[in-house]
C-alpha cells in the first residue's frame, strides 16, 4: 500500500464513514462521482469483491472508476455473478443503459417489468444490488447504468434471456443427436468445440434438402443466420461437451432431487471407507519403502510401477493413483535419493516414503485421516485425470506436472461448498449438482461437467468426505476450516479400537475391528495379513513365527500374547507351531567377520559346512563351533534359510539383533514452498486504503495557490521550508507531492504542525491522523486557496 509516511494514530481507530448525499441518490451522475458519494463502507465491499482495483492504489476517483472500466477487471468481477446477474446486465444492454452518456438509463421499474413475470421483485432488486455493491452497475433505481464491458461477459449471445425462447429442450436434443448421420454429428461436434457459427453455402435457399446442414437446420440443431452462416444453439453445445445445459430464461436456480439418509448411516458409511483408505496407504507406503519406484524423465510415477505396486498392495490402479498423488501432497511420499539407496542400476530420482510417513503412521488414526483430507482438498491437481490422453495422445501419468490445474482447488471446494448447503444426511446427485452450479456461475459452466463433478464427488467418497452422496460430519468440518472438529467427529464416526483378537484352528487370527496400537504392532509381527476389511484376517506360519523371534521375542512372550488376548481358547496346533520353531531357531548364530557362524552343536555346524551352501558363502571353519564368511551378515542368513536351516542373527556380545529391513526415507523437506493462495487484505487494511483515496481525492481537487517544486537545488530546499514555515504560523493547508520509499508517487492535502529534524509532522484532514512526511522526499508543495 503506497502511504506519505508513518500513522501516527492507525486510520482504523479514527476513519469516519462517509453517507450518500439524497441529492446525489436521485441524480444521473457520471461513475467517477457516483463513486465519490459511496459511503466507506461501500468502497470497502467493491474493494473486497474486487481486490484487483486497489493495485496499486488509485490517486482519485477517476482513475478508480477507469479501472472499474477495464475489460479484465469486469471479466473477473462477473466470474461469480449467477443468471439472474447476467440477466439483469442483458437486459440494461439491451434497453442503452451501457452506452454511456449517450445512452438513456433505465429505471428499476422497468426491469421489473420486463423480467417479473419470471422472478419476485425482492431477488431482482438483490440483482441490482449485487451489480452496483461491483460497480458493473451504479446510479439510483430511477436512473440505472452499467458498465460497456459487462457486455462482454454475458455467457450466452446477446437476446438469450430477452427475446423468447425457441429452442430445443435437454431431451428433444438428445433424441435429435440419436438420430444423426456421422458426418452431421461430427459437424456439430466441431461447432461445439471452437467457434459455435460456421460459414457454409449450404444455408443458401435451394440447397438440396439432404445435405447436412440442411437436415441440421430443419432438425432445429443448427440456428440459420444468413445465407452463409449458421449457428449452434447454445443448449446443443452444452449437451455435446458435457456441461449442464443451462436455460437463460430461467432465472430461478434448479431444484436439486434429495435423497434422506441418516447422518449416522451416512457417517458410519464414511468410517468403513476411511478404514480402508488408512490400510493402502500405509500399503504403499511400505511397499515403497522396500523397493522405491523409478521416476520418470517427466517426474512422474510410470504405468508399469503403478501396476506393480498395485498388484504387490492389492489396490486397484485408479485408487493407488489418487493415493498416491494425496501421499505426496501430504509429504509422505516424496522424489530423490533415498536411503539406503535401491539396489541395481542406479536412478536420478525415485519416489519413496519421507521421514514423516513413520511419524504419520505412529499417529492415531482420525488425526491420520484430516493430514490425507485436508492435503486432497488443498490439492491442486486433478487425480481422476490419471490415464487420460493428453494433446499429443499420450496417458497422463500419476504424479506428473499435466495433471496441475490452476482450478482444481477452486472446482473441487465449489462442489462440496454446494453439497455442504444442503441439510445432514442429504444426498444429492453429480448431475444436479452440476445444474445448480451452473446456474449459479454460468461462465464456469464448462468447470462443472458431469464427468468433473462425478469424479470429483467419488474421490471425496473414497477419503471419506462424503458418503452415499451427501456430505459427512467429519467433512463439513474439514470444509469450514476446523481440522480439530474434523478430527473429532472422525473419531466419533470410526469404531472403537479392540484389545482382543480371535485365534482359530486352523492357525489364523480374526481382529474382529481396529485393534490398539500395541497389539496391533504385536499381532502383525508374528501373523501375516490374510483379508482385510470391518474385520482383519492373519495368518501364522513358521516364517511368520521366526520372523517374531528374530526381532527378539521369546516363545514364553508369544504363548502369553495370545493367552492375554485371545477371546478364544488357543488352540494345540498353535502352541506346537511356536515351540518347534523357538527349539530350532537361534541353535546357529551368525555375526559379522565379515560374518561369522557358531552353535554350540558342533554337529550342526559340521552338516552346514558340508551343505552346498558353504561354497556360496565361502564359509570357513576356524573352530569346532564357529565358521567365517565374507558375505554380509543379511546374505549369509539369507541363504542359510533357504538351504532349510534356522540361523539368528546377533551382535558382537550375542544379543540376538532385529535385521528385519527397514525401508528406504528420503529426507523430509524443511522448508516446502506452499502452494499460492490469494492473502486479500482485511477490513482494517481496506479502511485505509479508502482513507488514502479519500485523501488523493481530495489533494487533486483542492485549488493551489502559491507553489513550490523541489528540483533538489539549495534553493528550492529553501524555499520549500519557507513555503511550510509559513503555512504552519498561518494554520493553513498545503498540497504536497510526496515519494515514499518504494517509490510512489502520491498527491495529499494536510495541515502542516511542526518542522524539525528532516521532517513535517502534519494532520491529515480525512484520517485526523498526525502523518511524518520525510523533507527531501516532498517533489512540490502549495498553499490550498
Amino acid at each position: 500500500m503506497s502511504g506519505s509516511g508513518d500513522v501516527t494514530d492507525t486510520a482504523a481507530s479514527s476513519r469516519r464513514t462517509r453517507t450518500s448525499p439524497k441529492a446525489a441518490a436521485a441524480a444521473d451522475l457520471p461513475l467517477p462521482e457516483w463513486l465519490a458519494a459511496r459511503s466507506d463502507e461501500e468502497l470497502v465491499t467493491l474493494l473486497e469483491l474486487r481486490p484487483d482495483l486497489a493495485v496499486p492504489l488509485p490517486a482519485s476517483m477517476a482513475v478508480l472508476a477507469a479501472r472499474t472500466e477495464q475489460r479484465a477487471s469486469v471479466l473477473r468481477a462477473t466470474d461469480e455473478l449467477d443468471t439472474l446477474d447476467f440477466a439483469v446486465i442483458e437486459t440494461l444492454v439491451v434497453h442503452g443503459a451501457a452506452d454511456g452518456r449517450h445512452g438513456a438509463p433505465v429505471p428499476l421499474t422497468r426491469l421489473r417489468t420486463i423480467l417479473g413475470d419470471r422472478v419476485s421483485a425482492a431477488a431482482l432488486a438483490a440483482a441490482v444490488q449485487r451489480l452496483r455493491a461491483r460497480a458493473l452497475a451504479w446510479g439510483p433505481d430511477k436512473a440505472l447504468r452499467l458498465t460497456a464491458s459487462a457486455q462482454e461477459a454475458l455467457p450466452w449471445p446477446l437476446g438469450s434471456t430477452t427475446e423468447l425462447p425457441d429452442a430445443l429442450t435437454e431431451p428433444e436434443i438428445v433424441a435429435a443427436l440419436a438420430e444423426l448421420a456421422p458426418a452431421e454429428r461430427g459437424l456439430l461436434d466441431k461447432l461445439a468445440t471452437t467457434n459455435p457459427r460456421g460459414r457454409t453455402r449450404d444455408a443458401a435457399a435451394g440447397t438440396p434438402e439432404d445435405r447436412p446442414v440442411q437436415r441440421l437446420l430443419a432438425a432445429r440443431l443448427l440456428n440459420w443466420i444468413d445465407d452463409e452462416t449458421v449457428e449452434l444453439p447454445a443448449s446443443v453445445g452444452q449437451l455435446l461437451r458435457g456441461e449442464p445445459v443451462t436455460d437463460p430464461h430461467a432465472l430461478s436456480a434448479p431444484k436439486a432431487e434429495q435423497r434422506k439418509h441418516s447422518p449416522a448411516d451416512v457417517n458410519a458409511a464414511a468410517a468403513g471407507e476411511v478404514g480402508e483408505v488408512l490400510r493402502h496407504s500405509a500399503a504403499i507406503l511400505e511397499v515403497l519403502g522396500q523397493a522405491p519406484a523409478p521416476a520418470l524423465r517427466s517426474g512422474g510415477l510410470g504405468v508399469r510401477e503403478l501396476r506393480r505396486v498395485a498388484k504387490q498392495t492389492g489396490v486397484e490402479e485408479n485408487r493407488l493413483g489418487l493415493l498416491t498423488e494425496i501421499l505426496s501432497a501430504a509429504r509422505l511420499l516424496d522424489k530423490g535419493t533415498p536411503e539406503p539407496p535401491p539396489p541395481g542400476e542406479p536412478t536420478d530420482d525415485y519416489w519413496a516414503p519421507t521421514t514423516t510417513a513413520d511419524a504419520w503412521l505412529a499417529v492415531v488414526p482420525p488425526r491420520r485421516w484430516v493430514v490425507l483430507a485436508q492435503a486432497w482438498l488443498d490439492l491442486d491437481r486433478f487425480p481422476w485425470m490419471i490415464g487420460l490422453r493428453d494433446a499429443n495422445d499420450k496417458p497422463l501419468a500419476a504424479l506428473s506436472a499435466e495433471l496441475r490445474n490452476v482450478h482444481a482447488i477452486r472446482d473441487r471446494r465449489a462442489v462440496l461448498e454446494l453439497l455442504a448447503e444442503y441439510p445432514r444426511g442429504t444426498g444429492v446427485s453429480a448431475a444436479d449438482l452440476g445444474r445448480v452450479l451452473a446456474w449459479r456461475q454460468p461462465r464456469w459452466r464448462r468447470h462443472y461437467r458431469l464427468e468433473s463433478v462425478e469424479r470429483t464427488l467419488a474421490e471425496a467418497e473414497s477419503l471419506g468426505v462424503v458418503a452415499r452422496g451427501a456430505m459427512t460430519s467429519a467433512g463439513r468440518a474439514l470444509l469450514h476450516g476446523s481440522q480439530a472438529d474434523a478430527e473429532t467427529e472422525m473419531a466419533s464416526a470410526l469404531p472403537d479400537p479392540v484389545d482382543h483378537v480371535l485365534v482359530q484352528a486352523d492357525l489364523t487370527v480374526i481382529a474382529p475391528g481396529p485393534l490398539v496400537p500395541e497389539l496391533q504392532d504385536r499381532i502383525e509381527l508374528v501373523a501375516d495379513v490374510e483379508s482385510a476389511g470391518a474385520a482383519t484376517v492373519y495368518r501364522i506360519s513358521d516364517t511368520s513365527v521366526r520372523r517374531a523371534l528374530d526381532a527378539g521375542a521369546t516363545a514364553t512372550e508369544l504363548h502369553n500374547l495370545f493367552t492375554a488376548h485371545s477371546r478364544t481358547p488357543v488352540p494345540q496346533s498353535l502352541t506346537y507351531l511356536i515351540d518347534d520353531v523357538a527349539r530350532r531357531h537361534g541353535r546357529l548364530r551368525a555375526g559379522m567377520a565379515q560374518s561369522f557362524v557358531r552353535s554350540e552343536d558342533p554337529r550342526l555346524l559340521a552338516e552346514v559346512l558340508a551343505a552346498p551352501v558353504a561354497a556360496a558363502l565361502a564359509l570357513r571353519a576356524v573352530a569346532p563351533t564357529v565358521a567365517i564368511s565374507q558375505a554380509s551378515l543379511g546374505e549369509v542368513l539369507e541363504q542359510l534359510r533357504a538351504a532349510g536351516f534356522s540361523p539368528a542373527g546377533e551382535d558382537s556380545s550375542g544379543v540376538i539383533v532385529d535385521l528385519r529391513p527397514r525401508g528406504a526415507r528420503l529426507s523430509a523437506r524443511s522448508a516446502q514452498r506452499p502452494n499460492w493462495r490469494p492473502n486479500p487484505p482485511n477490513a482494517d487494511q481496506l479502511h485505509a486504503l479508502v482513507a488514502e483515496l479519500r485523501a488523493g481525492e481530495r489533494a487533486a481537487s483542492a485549488r493551489p495557490g502559491e507553489a513550490v517544486r523541489s528540483d533538489g537545488s539549495r534553493s528550492s530546499t529553501a524555499a520549500t521550508l519557507n513555503l511550510l514555515q509559513l503555512a504552519v504560523r498561518t494554520r493553513r493547508p498545503v498540497h504536497i507531492g510526496y515519494v515514499d520509499a518504494s517509490g510512489v508517487a502520491t498527491q495529499r492535502v494536510v495541515e502542516p504542525l511542526k518542522i524539525g529534524g528532516g521532517q513535517l509532522d502534519a494532520l491529515d484532514p480525512v484520517t485526523g491522523a498526525v502523518r511524518h512526511f520525510t523533507l527531501h522526499r516532498i517533489a512540490s508543495v502549495a498553499l490550498v486557496e
